[in-house]
């Protein structure tokens, strides 16, 4: 029960953080401790995203792509860094037409929807020891999850809290 209010608390934290970063710049983050590429390929759906669908990215188009590094906090909790290429993030846009590798993003941890996010930088905090994955996938303004060749643009990260 407590860890569920805290994940839910989180999510919140992560919204608001998410709605004030937008696209941040000039965060001087530690150097990171964990990378991992995707290009989607072999990767779940994030749990949450199934009721929204899904929307291919057209033949022709580029497609993104999406790294997350984790930079740990000099204070307190990690700093992801959401790497993409052909992908802009748009929250001026969320809930309205979708327009060509635009969008938001969508953060689960541990497999349960936490928020959207608006920009290349979210400050995780208060995640309870032991092992988080932490996943983000492309969405575009109408909260589909962008895929390629029927595979969700989304990369997952392992936080592991002693």
């Amino acid at each position: 029960m407590v860890y569920a209010s805290r994940l839910k608390m989180l999510g919140l934290s992560l919204l608001v953080l998410g709605l004030s970063l937008g696209t941040a710049q000039g965060v001087n983050p530690s150097p990171g401790h964990q990378t991992q590429p995707a290009t989607g390929h072999g990767q779940q759906q994030p749990h949450g995203d199934a009721h929204h669908g899904t929307f291919e990215v057209p033949p022709g188009q580029a497609v993104p792509t999406l790294n997350l590094v984790v930079h740990t906090d000099a204070l307190r909790g990690w700093n992801l860094e959401i790497q993409t290429t052909n992908f802009r993030f748009a929250p001026e846009q969320v809930n309205q037409a979708n327009q060509p590798n635009v969008g938001h993003g969508h953060l689960s941890i541990n497999g349960e929807k936490s928020g959207r996010i608006y920009g290349p930088w979210v400050h995780l905090v208060d995640l309870p020891p032991g092992r988080h994955q932490i996943t983000v996938s492309l969405n575009t303004n109408r909260h589909q999850t962008l895929t390629h060749q029927g595979q969700p643009i989304a990369a997952t990260v392992e936080i592991v809290v002693p």
